[in-house]
């Protein structure tokens, strides 16, 4: 089960897309599908099959978004936070080998699509919770622990 926060920018995101999909992506559809069944015998209609199939799937996903909305807790930046790793944090690491890493801390629902992005239901962001620059943060992987160090802790998003 995942943590039931996000982002202030996760939560605009999701608002976002339901917005998208219900306004504008689902009317459009909804006009192929009255534009195909129009045309007649609807069990050979290739568009009309595959428009009602994309109905369902945007129906199910606003759906999932209008009830994840209403489950989730938005958590907001907090001066407080500064200097240590909590939910929404960029945090830069490396190890022993010369290998970095840098990552935002975000919730189950905004991992998707990007790879500078980690939940914080993950070992590597439970490891690092409440941790500082400078600090050595041991996360437990399924080859073994592995050995990480903070470089470097923001809350704004970094320089492309």
């Amino acid at each position: 089960m995942s943590t039931n926060i996000i982002t202030t920018e996760g939560h605009d995101a999701l608002k976002k897309e339901l917005d998208h999909l219900w306004r504008v992506y689902r009317p459009e559809i909804t006009q192929k599908v009255a534009w195909a069944a129009s045309l007649g015998d609807r069990s050979e209609n290739a568009d009309y099959q595959y428009n009602k199939k994309l109905l369902r799937e945007i129906d199910r996903r606003v759906r999932y978004l209008r009830k994840r909305l209403e489950d989730v807790k938005v958590v907001a930046y907090s001066p407080q936070q500064e200097g240590k790793v909590f939910f929404g944090a960029w945090v830069e690491i490396e190890n022993d080998d010369g290998e970095r890493m840098k990552f935002r801390i975000v919730g189950y629902d905004e991992i998707y699509g990007r790879n500078d992005y980690i939940s914080i239901d993950s070992p590597m962001a439970r490891a690092l919770l409440k941790k500082e620059e400078g600090d050595e943060v041991v996360v437990q992987t399924p080859t073994g622990d592995a050995v990480w160090y903070i470089d470097r802790i923001a809350y704004a998003a970094p320089p492309l």
